[in-house]
């Protein structure tokens, strides 16, 4: 019998990228409700989930 494959992600890894993408969603979607337009929502989404990924790393340990 043959092993199955290893995983693409470890699942600590797929929990804070997921979190982070919660993170960034729920930033975004509350900028685009305080009136700014989109693409600026967007920008902070995004910026909010990349910083966030160093801090859910440490604290989803």
């Amino acid at each position: 019998m043959s092993t199955p494959p290893d995983a693409f992600l470890s699942l600590h890894t797929a929990v804070v990228l997921l979190a982070a993408v919660v993170v960034g969603m729920v930033i975004g979607c509350l900028t685009v409700l305080t009136g700014v337009p989109v693409a600026a929502a967007v920008i902070a989404g995004v910026s909010s989930a990349g910083g966030s990924v160093p801090v859910l790393r440490t604290l989803i340990g």
